[in-house]
């Protein structure tokens, strides 16, 4: 290594923790035929099938969450020009009190 620069390389596995988890056959037979088709690993296949399904548990994930309100900012126009500073009258208005 040149000097003065650094290996700052980072192992996937420095952010995992390891845990055992037991399935059925018919679930590991599933899982490897997953595996066979898509080049991706058992343990790759579980994590992102955990991953949805802990986002559809939550309702949307947040960063579909944020992507939605920006996608919205700017897209609407009441006519009214008071109101970021005005919203609570408007929402009670709306919603009473």
């Amino acid at each position: 290594m040149e000097a003065g620069r650094y290996d700052v390389s980072l192992c996937y596995h420095d952010v995992m923790v390891r845990t055992q988890t037991q399935f059925t056959e018919s679930q590991v037979q599933e899982l490897r035929r997953i595996s066979a088709i898509t080049g991706h690993s058992i343990a790759h296949i579980t994590r992102e099938a955990l991953n949805d399904y802990l986002e559809q548990r939550a309702g949307v994930g947040a960063d579909a969450k944020i992507e939605r309100a920006v996608s919205v900012a700017g897209r609407f126009a009441s006519g009214l020009h008071d109101v970021s500073a005005d919203h609570d009258r408007y929402l009670t208005a709306v919603f009473g009190e």
